[in-house]
């Protein structure tokens, strides 16, 4: 079997994308010509490169355990991949588990017996395990696949999807070049979309750009739309699908964009290193902000007027419409900034990174004011809960969720600095957290396909619901009583919390 380097690059690209690195992902592309390849990534399916890796191994594992008279000894320590690749410890491995055969048939010929029994000891332990109660999983109710609805119609991942602020409308971004419009409403078909397809001018007519769209945001009043692709421009939709404006001054893709609250403002951050506040009305780049040197990641409005901006250059600035500089500069992160979040009055900012740590910081401070340590791994994203002051929920404490690639979910107190919870029932990175409106309750989704729903209040896993493929974004509408998210194999889907 052979395979060609554009085969072997593009389930590289696949795997940095599935793996939440989109700016990685796009500069491999480059570098790659991914574009030029002939592969449909629609047909290829999601952790393709994982999972040929692990067929892989499972063969050399079995080539290994089957001896030269064709009997085969179970082997009890797996390989792992670098030792699946070295000669010498295959060999080993091999010499070790011949001897082990040697062994085990000596035993059989002189104390059947014993032999039997211990097999029988070890098959009612495992039995003994298996059934043993978890405390934390006694009362959560696990969501049947009939009580889901799923909606289908994308041709690739589903990076992120959002509902509309005042009616049920789910829209949902993918990899297909094509966002979506789903009304998820009580009296809606669930096959009712509308599909908002990103196209390109090229030689004078329109025709599919073939980017990511990784990013879109609703106004605050549900009429609009922003969409953000890996084709560098931003689009405007209605909620009728019409492409309202197109936003082109950046030099490659787009990672990140918000409307502030006013709606008056669209903000957006590139690969190109810059973050532009565009006005929404005229389509026109109002202001361009070049302090980065490296890819902006994130951004995220202050007020009507303000922002912050984060990077790979592991530096978080704060910047005002009309400031020819930042008005402040955060430096303390070891690694990539991955996201940034005002709290809900714009007084704190919450940042994660790949060097594993939350960072806390003031407009007061030049450092950060809690550096919160506990995860043993990337996080990758935040989210504050709408409680505290100046919310719609004042006599609820104020906290902090983070998502993280160590499989877990903690909340905090960042008025102490100490972590309250932490979720650990999944099993694979988690891409996504969002807090329910009343700040009652947290989802979470993460790649091991699973959309768990948690009390904030005691940390106990209240709802969870496994879907079809690995999940990259989780969200709540206005009321409170639908989840939706979306997966790598293309699907979305609701969860009605009112019908459970």
């Amino acid at each position: 079997m052979s395979f060609s380097s554009d085969e072997v690059n593009f389930l590289v690209y696949r795997y940095l994308q599935e793996s939440g690195f989109l700016h990685s992902a796009y500069m491999f592309g480059i570098e790659s010509h991914i574009s030029q390849s002939n592969i449909n990534g629609a047909l290829v399916p999601p952790a393709a490169l994982l999972s040929i890796i692990q067929k892989g191994l499972q063969y050399t594992e079995a080539e290994i355990s089957v001896g030269e008279d064709g009997t085969e000894t179970k082997i009890v320590e797996k390989l792992s991949l670098i030792d699946a690749v070295m000669p010498e410890v295959v060999a080993n491995r091999q010499n070790q588990l011949n001897k082990t055969k040697a062994t085990l048939a000596e035993t059989t010929e002189t104390n059947g017996e014993q032999t039997t029994e211990a097999a029988s000891s070890t098959g009612q332990e495992k039995t003994d395990g298996a059934i043993k109660d978890d405390p934390d999983t006694d009362n959560f109710i696990e969501i049947s696949q009939n009580k889901a609805t799923i909606l289908r119609g994308h041709e690739s991942e589903v990076f992120i999807c959002a509902w509309n602020p005042m009616r049920d409308l789910l829209a949902s971004g993918s990899g297909d070049s094509t966002a979506r419009i789903w009304d998820m409403s009580d009296n809606a078909s669930s096959s009712n979309q509308l599909v908002l397809r990103h196209c390109i001018k090229q030689g004078g007519a329109e025709v599919p750009s073939n980017k990511d769209v990784t990013s879109l945001d609703w106004n605050c009043d549900g009429t609009f739309l922003a969409t953000g692709s890996y084709d560098g421009y931003a689009r405007i939709w209605t909620t009728e699908g019409r492409l309202a404006n197109t936003l082109g001054q950046h030099k490659g893709p787009i990672f990140a964009l918000k409307w502030n609250k006013k709606g008056n403002f669209i903000l957006s951050a590139g690969v190109d290193k810059t973050t532009i506040i565009w006005n929404a009305v005229t389509g026109e780049s109002h202001q361009q902000f070049s302090f980065h040197n490296a890819p902006a990641l994130d951004v995220d409005w202050q007020t009507n007027t303000s922002f912050a901006s984060c990077s790979t250059d592991q530096q978080i600035h704060v910047c005002k419409l009309g400031a020819d500089k930042p008005i402040k500069t955060f430096i303390g992160h070891l690694n990539e900034v991955n996201a940034i979040k005002w709290d809900p009055q714009g007084q704190l900012l919450a940042s994660c990174s790949d060097d594993m740590t939350l960072k806390i910081w003031s407009m007061n401070f030049d450092s950060y004011v809690h550096d919160l340590q506990a995860h043993s791994k990337e996080i990758y994203t935040i989210k504050w809960s709408p409680t505290g002051p100046g919310t719609a929920n004042p006599n609820m404490n104020l906290i902090l969720a983070s998502a993280s690639f160590d499989s877990t979910v903690r909340l905090w107190d960042v008025e102490r600095g100490t972590s309250i919870h932490t979720l650990t029932k999944h099993t694979e990175p988690v891409y996504s957290v969002a807090f329910s409106p009343d700040g009652k309750y947290l989802a979470s989704g993460s790649f091991d396909k699973c959309v768990h729903i948690w009390s904030t209040q005691t940390g106990a896993l209240v709802h969870s619901y496994r879907g079809t493929g690995g999940i990259f974004e989780v969200c709540w509408n206005s009321k409170g009583c639908k989840v939706g998210a979306s997966a790598s194999d293309g699907s979305v889907f609701v969860l009605d919390l009112r019908k459970l």
